[in-house]
């Protein structure tokens, strides 16, 4: 849901997205208007949906998303991204990071056209913040 008038009216933005539920979402540093969300299953297992892993970008405050996909896992991804595990720098092109329950933490440095896994192993990440230096 989104307001732009300080919570008097609402509206719904999980158009195109594939499920309408999602703990983590960031916002762009520099493009108040970009967005990014992982999509989550709303059953018990919270899972991506299909199994994809999928970041979704909105230049649009949310009318219109697309999925960025390039080096995240497409098949059998079983894993849950909480709320606090997401996070943007100030970087320009920002750089969009988030970490899952199977340990992973995925990095992109172009605004989200392409991801890295940059760690592999750790347990669960319940949270992840970035600190960038000039």
């Amino acid at each position: 849901m989104r307001s732009d008038d300080g919570g008097e009216h609402w509206r719904e933005v999980s158009g195109n997205l594939p499920s309408d539920f999602g703990f983590p979402i960031d916002v762009h540093a520099h493009e108040p208007e970009t967005v990014f969300v992982i999509p989550i299953t709303s059953d018990s297992e919270h899972f991506p949906p299909e199994g994809k892993l999928r970041v979704y970008r909105s230049r649009t405050g949310g009318d219109e998303w697309e999925p960025l996909t390039k080096g995240l896992p497409q098949e059998n991804c079983f894993v849950n991204i909480f709320r606090d595990a997401m996070c943007v720098d100030q970087m320009d092109p920002c750089g969009i990071y988030f970490g899952t329950t199977g340990g992973q933490v995925y990095a992109s440095n172009d605004g989200g056209e392409s991801w890295n896994a940059i760690v592999h192993d750790l347990p669960s990440v319940y949270s992840v913040e970035v600190q960038t230096l000039p």
